[in-house]
């Protein structure tokens, strides 16, 4: 059975609790630390959670077939391999992202993308592995992730209902109950149209567990409904300026946006009220005036 109730970091998720913001800083930062740092500065700023990055081995997660792929960079032509180990972070640069976090305080994660990219992350005292949806339908992947005893947060894009029902089994069967579902659409930026957000009670029916929200949507509006519908956790890529290069910068939020929609967040679930019906003060008093 999932737990109800979950700490990432020092923020305990709820069924009831404000969503934890997560800043997918993903590769973003194109290999460059100072952009990173900036995209931290700013989560920081806008009051997110946490950020997080995407770690690879690029020889083990780069497919065969895309290794020689000539691929057009800011740095010239070069194999899509190339291109992937160009923009890698390894553990200097970890470990400086892991002391400015510190500093702050703010929490950062990384989802892995191969087994050894997990090995790595749990040298730090990251608040949870986040499982992308690529990985979503790999056992041994959600297997050594939950016998990590660190909470996982996993998407279920590009998953047919079968394997959702799936992984689900096998977070049950290998966590102590400590993992997050995440709803997700997959496409770069996502079709309002087919982000399906009444999936989110759904799947809270259906699994008996935490479900969160990771977007793609251009826009703010469909990640605000998802907080209304439920979501304990809102995933949002972000950057800099949409005109960077790079294939996940469109579907990104930049800072401005980033703001915008914590404020529409926070605004938006605090007009749900509890469901229990009340007269507050200041409709008694036009209630005296009207009814005497």
């Amino acid at each position: 059975m999932a737990n109800k109730s979950i700490k990432l970091g020092n923020f305990t998720v709820t069924e009831n609790s404000v969503p934890y913001m997560i800043a997918e800083i993903g590769i973003n930062h194109n290999g460059d630390m100072q952009i990173a740092k900036r995209l931290l500065d700013a989560a920081y700023a806008c009051e997110w959670d946490c950020a997080k990055f995407q770690k690879r081995t690029p020889e083990l997660a780069v497919p065969e077939a895309q290794k020689q792929v000539p691929r057009e960079t800011p740095w010239g032509t070069m194999p899509y391999i190339e291109y992937k180990k160009r923009v890698e972070f390894e553990k200097a640069e970890y470990d400086e992202i892991d002391s400015y976090c510190r500093q702050k305080p703010m929490d950062w994660s990384a989802s892995p993308w191969d087994i050894p990219s997990l090995e790595f992350l749990l040298q730090y005292d990251i608040p949870f592995i986040k499982i992308p949806s690529a990985m979503n339908t790999n056992e041994e992947m959600i297997k050594k992730a939950c016998e990590s005893g660190k909470p996982v947060i996993i998407s279920e894009g590009m998953s047919e209902l079968d394997e959702m029902d799936k992984t689900v089994s096998w977070l049950e069967k290998y966590s102590n109950g400590d993992y997050i579902i995440c709803h997700t659409n997959s496409t770069y930026p996502s079709p309002n149209k087919e982000l399906n957000l009444r999936l989110i009670p759904e799947m809270k029916k259906r699994y008996d567990c935490l479900v969160g929200y990771s977007g793609h949507e251009a826009n703010l509006e469909p990640s605000v409904i998802a907080a209304v519908l439920g979501a304990c956790v809102i995933e949002r890529h972000v950057t800099l300026s949409h005109e960077m290069w790079g294939s996940d910068q469109k579907a990104s939020l930049e800072v401005q946006a980033m703001s915008l929609l914590k404020k529409r967040i926070t605004s938006s679930l605090e007009t749900l009220g509890t469901g229990e019906k009340k007269l507050y003060e200041s409709e008694m008093k036009k209630r005296r005036e009207l009814r005497g």
